[in-house]
């Protein structure tokens, strides 16, 4: 057992609070962005505020893969220290970074040439598609950032850095909150670029993220080294980090998916309906930043004491992770529940929109424990190399629970069989992920 695998020492539930509370600051961080861009999108019109509900589906799906990557780093990296191997955490933590940029570079190429038909297949119509482009062509032409950015974090992580990871996500968060109402609407005699203007915040951000993680990185027991990426073995490397990083890409790009064919459906309806479920999306991401903060901490504690061979400390972090979710989840319903409309006028003065808000909220926010336990579950799996687990789960609660449920009551139902789709998954997929990660942390005593 390596001394720089602090977190197989002290009290597992201390690890997690203080694991979890600078990531959630950071998440916290870069979930606002979202916030802060409906709001000022929101003034331009409900037309540009349905336009990035159809983005938003995208970008996190785009955002669900480079996590996948960053979970892999974490995870062979916080392993491999918890084995007391720390050159084999540096090569293939500096490998993951490389890695990171490479497959950035290939997913702008395809994203930038797919934007068309992409979001024709969504149902987003002539008026709306300038919109998407407006925003979505730089976007593309940025993503290799956030895929470095990504990286960087991993390796992060994976050394318990939980802190350092933060302090990257609120650079990157600073610069778009100064930036947006610039860019977006305009200031200080500054007409702005309307949609696009968040696009263009989101990249400078990345920017200095970029420099700033590398920063960051440096202070740390393993910093980034081209001597170091040179030197790894390329197949062992990239089998080791694809094997997590592979299936937890998909497993987090699952949801988006499926949030994809539930924001086809809601077009299909009424704009209000698209609008008013992209703008309660919104507020659901920043509302669920604890869970996914716990979701990311938790990798880093079970990855070290499953390497150690500390099994039991793994099991104690699960159930204190689940307990949390389970129970701030509860909490977040009863709070969306009851003040649903109060939220949605921050992002519109449309009675439509504000009308399916809060029609949202009032359903699907009581699976908000369901979904928080499901992703915590994912985490320790991902964790201890059984990512394809998590794929296995996160592909059953999309595609046999969210998208027939959704299928089969629309006709009668309306965007009502939507949000009850989305309730139905998180309820469902959270019992069996529980299941599935007890199982899986108990087999080995």
């Amino acid at each position: 057992m390596s001394q720089d695998a602090k977190l197989t020492r002290g009290s597992v539930r201390g690890h997690l609070v203080t694991q979890a509370i600078p990531m959630m600051i950071g998440v916290a961080a870069i979930m606002s962005i979202g916030l802060v861009d409906s709001y000022f999108i929101g003034q331009l019109g409900s037309a540009e505020l349905a336009a990035i509900a159809f983005i938003f589906p995208i970008s996190v799906a785009l955002s669900s893969l480079g996590v996948g990557i960053s979970v892999g780093i974490n995870s062979v990296v916080a392993r491999a220290l918890g084995e007391g191997d720390r050159d084999r955490a540096g090569r293939r933590g500096n490998f993951g970074i490389a890695l990171a940029a490479s497959l950035g570079l290939i997913m702008a190429a395809a994203l930038y040439l797919l934007l068309d038909p992409l979001f024709g297949l969504m149902q987003a119509d002539e008026t709306q598609l300038p919109l998407i482009k407006a925003y979505m062509t730089p976007y593309a032409l940025g993503f290799p950032l956030l895929m470095l950015i990504m990286g960087l974090n991993g390796v992060l992580r994976g050394q318990g850095e939980a802190k350092k990871t933060s302090y990257v996500s609120i650079t990157y968060a600073a610069a778009n909150w100064v930036l947006d109402p610039i860019l977006i609407t305009g200031a200080f005699g500054f007409e702005g670029y309307g949609v696009a203007g968040a696009a263009y915040a989101t990249i400078i951000g990345w920017i200095i993220a970029v420099v700033f993680g590398f920063w960051m990185l440096s202070t740390t027991a393993l910093p980034f080294s081209l001597a170091k990426v040179r030197e790894c073995e390329v197949g062992p490397s990239l089998k080791a980090v694809a094997s997590v990083a592979g299936p937890a890409a998909f497993s987090n790009a699952i949801n988006p998916i499926g949030l994809s064919v539930l924001t086809a459906l809601a077009a299909s309806q009424s704009q209000a309906v698209v609008a008013g479920f992209g703008a309660a999306g919104r507020l659901q991401s920043f509302a669920v930043v604890p869970l996914l903060a716990l979701s990311g901490a938790i990798g880093a504690i079970v990855g070290q004491n499953w390497g150690a061979d500390k099994p039991e400390r793994s099991r104690e972090a699960m159930l204190w992770a689940g307990g949390f979710s389970f129970a701030y989840g509860l909490v977040l319903a009863i709070i969306l529940f009851a003040a649903g409309e109060w939220f949605a006028d921050f992002f519109t003065e449309d009675p439509a929109v504000i009308r399916e808000f809060a029609a949202y909220l009032s359903i699907a926010a009581w699976g908000y424990a369901g979904y928080g336990v499901l992703i915590v579950s994912n985490g320790a799996l991902n964790a201890v190399d059984k990512a394809r687990s998590a794929l296995v789960q996160s592909c059953a609660r999309v595609f046999l629970i969210m998208m027939p449920v959704a299928w089969l009551l629309l006709p009668g139902w309306g965007a009502s069989a939507i949000y009850t789709a989305e309730l139905a998954a998180n309820v469902i997929g959270g019992t069996v992920a529980l299941l599935v990660v007890w199982r899986v942390l108990k087999r080995r005593q």
